[in-house]
């Protein structure tokens, strides 16, 4: 395993850092700036593994499975923030996407140390949250040994989930669990070993555009508009009221009538304003396009 961690990029001392305490803080900073600049290539030269994520995550979404994200120390905390924002900005239900820590919640605030190593909890953790067939796995992990994330991987693998690595790291030990690796490349850290930087802004970009371009797929947007959000405090009502209005050309007193006659439901709003249905008669045709608002609507169009 020593020899393994050695070798890995992740791990490598970064020869362009080396005086980084002798700058000034400016100079720190653009220095910083200067590494953070190679992720973006990193991660580009990954969408083609990106891309045969997203069709899996979408295919599973949409035959009655959930998606899971599993990792430890800040691959975990990105997994879990990822996860907790698709309620708010997509309006999915909970259980939909949901993601994991080594160690538990309390990880998520103070390291646990040592909790990654440990393989029968990842195992367990599996089986705990009731992974299935139709379900989808992503474990995250920057050097790709963390061997709770690997034997999660595996066992969700057993059970016929299909497994998604993210890693940092080429031909990684969790990389052989997985059906699908995603592994953007940016070298050696500002400050050698710590993945919380490039490697954790890299794995955060990989996840925006997993469940983003999943949820897009699932209808959850109409054009680039969040219309799946639910307006459940006054920023939310008063972006609903844009979104509405952008979407139909309405005004705002309209927008504001529809979206109570919906119950704050503003795909709902829009759906009613532009097909002329009573809320109950949207909602029906809503339903039949699986939740498509767009497909929704070119509906009402064909029927008229």
């Amino acid at each position: 395993m020593k020899d393994y961690l050695a070798s890995l990029t992740t791990e490598g001392i970064n020869p362009e850092t080396g005086m980084i305490d002798e700058l000034s803080t400016e100079g720190m900073l653009e220095l910083m700036n200067q590494e953070d600049a190679k992720v973006h290539v990193a991660v580009r030269q990954e969408i083609p593994r990106i891309a045969l994520a997203v069709e899996a995550l979408h295919h599973a979404l949409s035959t009655g499975g959930r998606m899971f994200y599993i990792g430890a120390g800040t691959s975990g905390r990105l997994g879990v923030l990822d996860a907790s924002e698709c309620l708010p900005t997509f309006g999915v239900d909970p259980s939909l996407v949901q993601g994991y820590i080594a160690g538990g919640d309390q990880a998520l605030r103070i390291p646990v140390e040592g909790c990654e190593d440990d393989g029968d909890e990842g195992r367990a953790l599996i089986d705990q949250i009731g992974v299935t067939g139709k379900d989808a796995v992503i474990g995250i992990s920057a050097s790709g040994s963390a061997a709770f994330v690997i034997e999660a991987l595996r066992r969700a693998s057993e059970l016929g989930a299909v497994t998604i690595g993210v890693v940092n790291n080429k031909d990684t030990k969790l990389s052989e669990a997985a059906d699908i690796t995603i592994a953007p490349v940016v070298g050696p850290e500002v400050i050698a070993g710590s993945t919380r930087l490039k490697a954790g802004t890299a794995q955060k970009l990989v996840l925006n555009m997993l469940t983003t371009t999943t949820m897009v797929k699932l209808g959850k947007t109409y054009n680039n508009l969040m219309v799946d959000l639910k307006a459940s405090n006054k920023k939310l009502f008063d972006r609903s009221l844009r979104i509405i209005r952008t979407a139909t050309g309405t005004d705002e007193a309209t927008a504001e009538q529809y979206l109570r006659q919906s119950e704050l439901d503003c795909k709902l709003a829009i759906m009613m304003i532009k097909s002329g249905l009573g809320a109950e008669e949207a909602k029906k045709v809503l339903a039949n396009c699986g939740g498509n608002l767009k497909r929704a609507i070119r509906a009402c169009s064909q029927v008229k």
